[in-house]
């Protein structure tokens, strides 16, 4: 009886661990870096060679899926049967013997506590623990598991395609859509993975700073990145070439669009290597309008995504940021997006002057105008509903006409005092919670 007993508990083992495989080749499948097994692949790894086919194509990962399903659900009912043909007919007597009770009774009770030892055990060692080795490490669960989902594969061929085409024909009949099993983050899920990885200690502050501007970058617009219409240096087609060698000599610009008659009129862009080349050859009687090169042209609201995709094909440096009247708007730069993405960068003729917010000694905290909304609202950990794009634009929106030195305005939680207007444009403002932050939030 011992002996029958203990090649019972070896047969519940196998089939167990026959679900634990099942369960971790389909975890590791569908969470396993499609890079990673070609590299490993590239490298002469002959698993990763055999298991790179069926996750690169959508349907060889739902065959792969499908047999791992069917071999769970298989060695899932076979356990049963089997621990109640064994286990539960052996405690029948035991239970029997030991409470007094009737034979079906006995066996009722036998039959629940096999069943109840069995859904524990399997829980954990074949559902549980797989899972989480799987997910932990991915790439070592999907290559030593390929080995016995090969001859799975060939076994449950029939019972895949029968069983792929009637849940096919299900969800077509539900209207809905067959979903791949490959997981696809979405941007803000990537946000929250980068955040989470920021607060595990993965990834430096400033890491996760470019990281987060990149994925918002097809977010934002080309009015929130631009420099703006009163910033915008700029010559008139009329200035003669001399004058423009000086002008140009004394800025910090490689490049300077030229206007006709008003900076809403741009007829091209003036690159100063021109300039150079033709104060080489002699200076001939050439006009600034014919040292032009073209400008590319953007609306306001395009996205800067689109902005790059458009000065890729143009192979251009800057484009005009035009509004919806056609007039000028500003100027959009590769540097102003490089700028966004890695902050500002200075070069030997251009200082980097991004716009800092800084704590004052009160506890209030100095924020620039030209600050972005969704940075601003980040660094204050509050949020506002706005079409404004810049501090400026909130505060001057919510005051209702242009601004003013120490003019005050709430704004959300948030009050803003006007420190500095130049050009009656809002340089900074001071901003000064007004609801304290709950203790909930703090912690």
């Amino acid at each position: 009886m011992l002996a029958m007993v203990l090649a019972a508990i070896l047969v519940v083992a196998a089939l167990i661990l026959v679900n634990a495989v099942y369960v971790g080749a389909e975890f590791a499948a569908v969470s396993v870096r499609r890079s990673r097994i070609q590299q490993l692949a590239a490298d002469g790894n002959p698993l990763a060679s055999w298991l790179l086919p069926m996750i690169e194509s959508p349907a060889a990962l739902d065959r792969y899926i499908a047999a791992c399903q069917i071999g769970i659900t298989l060695s899932s009912l076979v356990l049963g049967a089997y621990a109640q043909r064994t286990f539960a007919v052996w405690l029948t007597p035991l239970f029997a013997g030991m409470g007094g009770l009737q034979e079906v009774a006995a066996q009722s009770t036998s039959a629940v506590v096999v069943l109840f030892a069995l859904t524990v055990a399997q829980v954990i060692f074949a559902e549980l623990v797989p899972k989480s080795l799987a997910l932990q490490y991915p790439t070592q669960a999907a290559l030593y598991t390929l080995v016995p989902m090969v001859p799975s594969l060939w076994i449950y061929r029939p019972f895949i395609k029968w069983l792929n085409g009637t849940g096919l024909l299900v969800l077509r009949l539900l209207g809905a859509r067959q979903p791949p099993h490959r997981h696809i983050h979405s941007p803000d899920e990537i946000e929250l993975l980068i955040a989470e990885s920021r607060d595990g200690g993965l990834l430096e502050p400033d890491e996760h700073r470019r990281l987060q501007r990149a994925l918002r970058l097809n977010l934002q617009q080309a009015k929130q990145l631009m420099v703006p219409r009163r910033k915008v240096s700029a010559l008139d087609v009329t200035t003669p070439l001399n004058e423009a060698i000086g002008i140009v000599a004394q800025g910090p610009f490689s490049r300077l669009p030229v206007y006709r008659d008003s900076i809403d009129n741009i007829v091209g862009m003036l690159h100063t290597k021109d300039l150079v080349r033709w104060l080489v050859t002699g200076g001939s009687d050439a006009t600034l309008a014919s040292l032009l090169r073209p400008i590319a042209s953007v609306h306001e609201s395009v996205t800067v995504d689109r902005v790059l995709k458009a000065l890729r094909e143009r192979r251009s440096h800057q484009a005009l940021v035009v509004d919806e009247f056609g007039g000028t708007s500003g100027l959009l730069t590769l540097e102003d997006v490089l700028s966004e993405l890695l902050g500002e960068v200075g070069d030997e003729f251009k200082a980097a002057a991004e716009p800092v917010a800084e704590v004052l000694p009160d506890g209030r905290v100095r924020v620039p105008g030209a600050m972005a909304v969704a940075e601003a609202a980040a660094l204050l950990d509050t949020e506002w509903e706005t079409d404004a794009t810049t501090v400026a634009g909130l505060v001057t929106a919510a005051l209702g006409h242009l601004p003013s030195p120490q003019e005050r305005v709430a704004v959300g939680d948030y009050e803003f005092e006007v420190e500095r207007v130049a050009d009656r444009a809002l340089e900074s403002v001071v901003a000064r919670r007004l609801v304290p932050v709950k203790l909930e939030e703090r912690r």
